[in-house]
């Protein structure tokens, strides 16, 4: 129960909200936040919209009646589904931020329930949970029920995360900050989260017999490592490798995550000798070659199912699957790449170069050997020397100076993994996902991967994080919980000597 201050000081608040009128100005202000992004003039009505809205989003039904309202008719929501798809980006803003706005929550109902609940405080516990769940479900956004009509008709979730991902867009872009805009987004994804639980996803493995369909997805979508073409697809889903992916009976025949897999005797340390070689094409599996499993790409193929969680689920449900099928497997590990890090890498050397900082980043023994390797002089030529070298990718041609770099490299890549932080956790989205998974960031591996792609992005380096299974649930909360970051000798190593060589 809330004492008696408490309670009053509440009411008065809320009394002062309901009672208060914003200027006019103000108000118009807050109507059209954030629609600076797109040409199109604010004033300007998309053709029908009010009209559609109005008669395609039902009233909320009372309390009473809540369990006793029939559902509206199919075509209501099609007719939604028709209209929506129909429209250009701008009017598609428009569309949404009406319906956020305009079909959200009875703020005034919700005050006067928030009222009555303070008053009846020093009721019975049988009313106070009476007005509760009141008050829950005023709560509710009345387009909540226009979300759910939709997704029972067929096509209406893909629809629904289709739309999510148009959200999305708007958000990141800036093209509306609108709190009703987000508020809409977190109610889709609150939806999505649950049409999506891991209990109603089904694990699929795609292989060489798998429909045409199917394949041109898992090449269209792969995002890590792309694909070449139709042999280098029948490679990955063939001998020593397996591939994955969740699926969902209101989407058939689309993938949401796909996993790849490789099957080693070792944890691999490069993504060659996975990707890029074909020697087992056409060979049969030697249960006894296979101790390990790498995987080695996994993407997301739906943007607007982002933050709802399904890649974990997917590496848990293969762990269990691989095990299965090769009992005495007992190694499971990750390749990953590095996004990010040359872009950051690149930041750094900025600026140390403006505030002449160089030798707070590599040894005197380093820089002499770049300042000869690059026929610079020392200082701010040396460092705008390196800067340029690791912008190209022409260095990883040369033994000499891959030779040079590679002690700078290895240990400014475990620091940015390591010591780089956003909020408390891993700077880097990748390195994040799968210490949350519960991993253990375990091995740097230097020219992991030599393709343009893999230079540009991380110098070439990749990174094992490795699975080990009785650890992982501990490791998981000493992340989320503690931030901690759970990592082998290895990379501590590389990390004490970045201290030691470093300063940021």
């Amino acid at each position: 129960m809330l004492s008696h201050p408490v309670i009053w000081a509440f009411r008065s608040s809320v009394r002062c909200l309901r009672h208060r009128t914003l200027p006019k100005a103000t108000q118009r202000a807050l109507d059209v936040s954030g629609l600076r992004w797109y040409s199109t003039p604010i004033g300007v009505r998309v053709t029908g919209m009010e009209e559609i809205l109005a008669r395609v989003v039902a009233p909320l039904p009372t309390y009473e009646t809540r369990d006793k309202s029939p559902p509206p008719p199919e075509s209501n929501s099609l007719e939604f589904m028709h209209f929506y798809s129909s429209l250009v980006k701008e009017d598609k803003l428009s569309v949404l931020t009406k319906l956020s706005q305009d079909f959200g929550v009875d703020h005034k109902s919700v005050s006067e329930l928030a009222l009555k609940l303070l008053d009846t405080q020093l009721r019975d516990l049988a009313t106070i949970l009476q007005v509760e769940d009141r008050l829950r479900y005023s709560l509710t956004p009345r387009y909540k029920q226009l979300l759910n009509h939709i997704s029972r008709v067929e096509g209406g979730v893909k629809f629904l995360v289709d739309l999510r991902a148009d959200i999305l867009e708007i958000i990141a872009s800036k093209a509306s900050e609108s709190a009703h805009i987000r508020d809409l987004n977190g109610t889709l994804k609150s939806l999505l989260s649950e049409w999506f639980s891991v209990g109603l996803l089904r694990l699929e493995r795609i292989t060489w017999q798998s429909p045409c369909e199917i394949l041109q997805k898992i090449s269209h979508y792969e995002a890590v490592h792309p694909v070449r073409n139709w042999t280098d697809l029948k490679r990955r889903v063939g001998p020593y490798r397996r591939c994955y992916a969740f699926t969902h009976a209101a989407m058939p025949g689309e993938p949401l995550v796909v996993l790849h897999v490789a099957l080693t005797e070792d944890i691999s340390d490069n993504i060659q000798s996975i990707v890029r070689e074909f020697a087992t094409l056409d060979s049969e599996e030697d249960v006894n070659k296979i101790n390990a499993a790498i995987f080695y790409s996994i993407s997301s193929t739906q943007a607007g199912l982002q933050g709802v969680e399904l890649g974990n689920y997917l590496i848990k449900r293969v762990v269990r699957e691989l095990q299965s099928e090769f009992p005495q497997m007992g190694q499971f590990s990750s390749l990953s790449p590095i996004p990010g890090f040359s872009l950051w890498l690149q930041g750094l050397l900025s600026q140390y170069k403006k505030e002449s900082r160089g030798s707070d980043l590599l040894s005197e023994h380093e820089w002499k050997e770049v300042e000869q390797a690059t026929d610079s002089a020392p200082g701010t030529p040396a460092i705008e020397a390196l800067r340029k070298l690791i912008g190209t990718s022409e260095w990883m041609h040369s033994e000499r100076l891959s030779r040079i770099l590679e002690p700078a490299l290895m240990r400014l890549c475990a620091w940015y993994l390591y010591g780089e932080k956003r909020r408390g956790y891993a700077l880097n989205p990748v390195a994040n996902f799968h210490l949350q998974n519960g991993a253990t960031m375990w091995r740097l591996n230097w020219r992991a991967d030599t393709s343009p792609r893999g230079v540009a992005n991380s110098c070439g380096i990749m990174v094992n994080y490795r699975y080990f299974l009785n650890e992982t649930s501990k490791n998981s909360a000493l992340y989320l919980h503690n931030k901690v970051i759970t990592t082998s000798e290895q990379v501590l190593g590389l990390v004490s000597q970045f201290q030691k060589n470093s300063k940021l």
